[in-house]
This record gives structure tokens, sequence and C-alpha cells, in this order.
């Protein structure tokens, strides 16, 4: 039975997730070296990818909706002439095809993958249909109509060129599937195609180069590597409370604009992150069509 503190710890941990654990693998392992129970990812990788993982602890759960919503950074294997249920090697292979292609075939291919694109899903998710994930009835051998989503691929790369593997730099909106990238690729250039190998380079500002070993952390060296919870808001501006203006954030209550940061041709929606008169982060904060700001989440009270 795991023992919990008396004080939960609160902070984010990049992690370099070791190849065949699962995303719930390393959030376990972490559960049992913080001895809590409060511990989440930010972002799932599959089995077979390695990379940053996002792990949050105590009141940093609560923001990881912030940490997903950030761009991705992936260096993906691509191997053609084979097609596999799962769209990578971890499938059975439905089909083989001789490859033909050349490396200027993959870069004209590439073109319309750039931008913003509609994106099937894999059946292979976890994604719901009916209130059951996917992979469910995949393994059931049954496939049902997946609606194309919108993502948006910011940078296409082709970095290597060892037919019949290919490498890519992929930077993507969250929600992006590599798997079905690779799949899609394939079938555009005739030849099929599944994902060999993933790494996740970065998410958002957490870099692969600054994550942390999966097996070299300890319970003595947790402390040191987590990152304070308001890591995963940085790209907002901080605005400091008075302790009046404290008292209405934690109450749920809007207050006044005197920074004048959110202009009309700001980014909607326009978001802060607030601390209280101790310097600790309080809540995050959305300017509303009132011109004031209001509590979007509340982390703490005063």
């Amino acid at each position: 039975m795991l023992q919990l503190n008396s004080r939960n710890v609160d902070g984010i941990l990049n992690i370099n997730k070791p190849y065949g654990l699962t995303s719930h693998d390393v959030v376990d392992r972490v559960r049992r070296l913080a001895s809590q129970r409060q511990v989440g990812h930010a972002g799932t990788l599959d089995p077979l990818a390695t990379g940053v993982l996002l792990v949050c602890l105590g009141s940093a759960t609560r923001l990881a909706e912030f940490l997903m919503d950030s761009p991705k950074l992936y260096r993906a294997r691509v191997r053609l002439g084979i097609t596999t249920d799962t769209y990578d090697a971890e499938g059975t292979v439905v089909a083989q095809r001789p490859v033909t292609v050349s490396r200027e075939d993959v870069d004209r291919a590439l073109e319309r993958f750039r931008g913003p694109i509609l994106q099937v899903p894999p059946m292979f998710s976890a994604l719901k249909k009916g209130g059951r994930p996917l992979y469910h009835l995949a393994r059931r051998g049954e496939t049902v109509d997946r609606a194309p989503r919108p993502v948006e691929i910011y940078r296409l790369d082709l970095v290597e060129w060892a037919p019949p593997d290919l490498t890519l730099e992929v930077l993507c909106s969250p929600g992006t599937y590599i798997r079905s990238l690779a799949h899609d690729l394939g079938e555009a250039l005739g030849c099929g195609a599944y994902l060999a190998g993933l790494v996740r380079l970065a998410s958002g500002e957490f870099r692969l180069e600054d994550a942390v070993e999966l097996d070299a952390l300890t319970r003595e060296r947790l402390s040191r590597v987590l990152l304070p919870p308001d890591a995963a808001l940085q790209r907002f501006p901080a605005l400091h409370l008075t302790p009046a203006e404290a008292r209405s954030v934690g109450h749920g209550q809007d207050i006044p604009d005197r920074w004048g940061i959110a202009g009309p041709e700001g980014p909607k929606p326009f978001l802060a992150r607030a601390y209280g008169p101790d310097g600790h982060l309080l809540a995050i904060l959305e300017f509303s069509e009132r011109g004031t700001w209001h509590p979007k989440k509340v982390l703490r009270t005063t």
C-alpha cells in the first residue's frame, strides 16, 4: 500500500521516457518515489516512443492542460514498403509493396502535409466511439469511421534518407498523430509505410537535452530536478496582486485591469498567471469582454 507524505510536493518533472514503458508506467514509478498519489502526465507517449514526457505532481496536475496545449517536436523514423494495422512497429503487417520512390518523390509528397491539414486518427488509439476506446474495437477486428480532425504541421523536414527508411523532424500542434502521418505519407507515395521509431524532442519549452533519465531518478534527487508549477505557464504574462486583489481572485471574483497588457488585437483568450503578495502562484486569469480579469483557475486562496 502506497504511504502518502503528510504534505504532497508540487511541480513538474521533464522525464526522458524509456523505450517499452507506457506513460502510465512512468507515472506509477514517480508516485512511488514521491510517495503521493496526485501525479499525472501531460501528453501520452506510446510504449515504443521515447523522449520528453512531462509528469505533474500535486497542484501542478491542475496545470496539465496548459502543458498539453503546446507545440510538440518529434524525430520520426518511417519505414517504407510495409503497412501495419497500428501504423507502427507493434502492429500486424497488412500489406507489403516494393519501394521505388526517390528522395525527390518524398520531398514532393511531404509538401502536402505542411500547414493546416485534416488527419484521420488511427483505429489503435485512445479516442472513444460510443464511450469505448477505439483500440478496444480494433483489437476485436472492428473498424469504424473516424472523423478527420484539424491539426497543423508547422515544420516537416526530411533529415535522413536511407531507403527503405527515412527520418523526419516534425513540429506540430497538440493532438497530431505521428503514426497517422507516417501511414498517410506511405499512401501518398504508393508504397505504404509505418512508424518505426519516435523520439519527442520537445514539448513546448521543455526539451530533451534537459530531461531527467527515469532510471537515474531517486527519492533524494526528486526535489533537485522538480520544476515549479508555474514552469507550465511561462508563455503567459505575470500579474502580481495586492492583498485585496488576491482575496477577490481567491473567491472567484473579477478584478479590474490596472496592467493594460491585454489589448483588443491580442490573442483570444488572453491568459495571465497571477501571484499573491507572498510571491506564490495563485491563479490563472482570463481577460474578459468586460475589461476585467476573471479567475479561470484558482490554485489556492490567501
